[in-house]
């Protein structure tokens, strides 16, 4: 029987010494355990609890559709963060003692406190397009895995498109950007690279940081965008902060063609704050929206219509629930990966870091898993935690998100490397930083 249950903070470390024996004798027995770190609660549970869904209902979707992965169980249960680091690394170790195959931290702050952890314990964090973007490094991060994309693969999808739409990156010369960020390790982590580019194409960058105590109360910050008119505004925001900026932008009719979230800005709800007057507002994504594939229909009739799910009817297939299946689908894979590798069926952390190191899903697996159109190929490699993958640009047309531009690439050559420096002086700065010891399995 699939176990799921909700724990908060400390709460789920004190549960974890009980639950710990009955995880590891499952786990040596027929069923893999995941630990879902969520925030359901809190400023930022708008953007959690959507994300929190979508990967359980996936995971729940493959033990009712499937038996689980190859003939073993997902058992899997929730850990309470409300986004605090210091409860986060609480859901970590409560998840290492109960013998989690991989870390999802779905937190930049709480992703730099494990990074240090994870060669010690041996467990994979797996940070999904966030937290530190040099961790695609993996000859440095050997237990670190960040795909589809890091932030800077982001922060530089976003400029190139703003430079396709000027006639050239060359004609950014002159312009003004403004960058609204939650003032968090998530929001300053593209910083270094925005003024690598701003100096690099000659456009000049205001910052407007918003206190996460302050998500809600944004005037100020809008008040300047208004005074200083930036030709583009591009958001960095999580939870509260987004339909509220969303509001504010339309409030002073700031162009929403020319503001720009991140993904992670790009929630359904995010948008239709605005109302009708956020048309035209643009973010980022790497999967599709919807509900308008096989697997998201298994989804609906084995979990969601079976009462198994904690989603509003109204809300399935919404942007951000499909990024929690999308991160299921990155953990399963790779636990079938490391399956295939192995030849063991309830495999360990550290056989699912090598399940993650070789993540391969191609086209022909796309479709085979029912998710045609939903994602492009995502290849992970020893030196590549991340891979750099396409993406594209979604625009709100008033009632859903629509694809604004074709698939395409980050601005890779730029990107590349910086991540390499950014990695040097990480360890330079974390000294000693061990060597990788971790071997480097290839499929044979």
């Amino acid at each position: 029987m699939m176990l799921r249950k909700l724990a908060f903070g400390a709460a789920c470390v004190a549960l974890s010494g009980l639950a710990a024996g009955a995880v590891t004798q499952a786990n040596a027995q027929d069923s893999i355990y995941v630990q879902l770190p969520t925030y359901r609660t809190g400023p930022y549970a708008g953007s959690g609890i959507p994300i929190a869904n979508g990967m359980a209902d996936y995971l729940t979707m493959l033990n009712e559709r499937d038996g689980g992965i190859g003939g073993v169980k997902i058992t899997f249960d929730e850990c309470e963060t409300g986004y605090d680091t210091q409860k986060g690394v609480e859901c970590y170790e409560a998840a290492k003692a109960n013998n989690t195959v991989v870390f999802n931290p779905w937190s930049t702050g709480i992703t730099l406190q494990v990074i240090p952890k994870a060669a010690v314990d041996k467990i994979p964090i797996l940070s999904m397009a966030y937290g530190l973007s040099a961790a695609a490094e993996g000859d440095v991060f050997p237990w670190v895995f960040n795909p589809p994309d890091t932030y800077w693969d982001g922060l530089s999808a976003i400029i190139k498109d703003i430079g396709e739409r000027e006639g050239g990156l060359d004609n950014l010369k002159g312009k003004k950007i403004g960058y609204l960020f939650l003032d968090a390790g998530y929001g300053r982590e593209p910083i270094p690279l925005l003024e690598q580019l701003a100096e690099k194409y000659g456009f000049a960058v205001t910052q407007y940081p918003v206190a996460g105590k302050e998500m809600q109360n944004q005037s100020s910050q809008w008040l300047n965008v208004r005074r200083d008119n930036p030709d583009y505004m591009i958001m960095w925001g999580w939870g509260a902060m987004n339909p509220t900026a969303v509001k504010e932008a339309t409030k002073i009719r700031y162009p929403m063609d020319k503001f720009y979230g991140v993904w992670w800005a790009g929630g359904d709800d995010d948008a239709r704050a605005g109302g009708a007057q956020a048309k035209g507002y643009r973010t980022l994504n790497f999967h599709g929206t919807g509900a308008d594939y096989p697997a998201l229909q298994d989804i609906k009739k084995l979990v969601v219509d079976a009462g198994k799910s904690q989603v509003e009817a109204d809300k399935f297939g919404d942007n951000l629930y499909n990024r929690g299946v999308y991160n299921s689908i990155l953990m399963a894979e790779a636990i079938r990966t490391a399956q295939e590798m192995t030849g063991k069926t309830a495999i360990t952390a550290e056989d699912m870091r090598v399940g993650l190191e070789n993540l391969n899903i191609d086209e022909a697996r796309i479709k085979e898993i029912g998710l045609e159109g939903f994602m492009k190929p995502v290849k992970v490699t020893c030196e590549n935690h991340s891979g750099h993958h396409q993406v594209y640009v979604q625009e709100w047309d008033g009632e859903k998100w629509v694809a604004a531009s074709d698939w395409f690439a980050p601005m890779t050559d730029v990107v590349e490397p910086l991540l390499k420096q950014a990695a040097e002086d990480y360890v330079k700065s974390n000294a000693p930083w061990p060597e990788r010891q971790a071997e480097c399995a290839t499929r044979s």
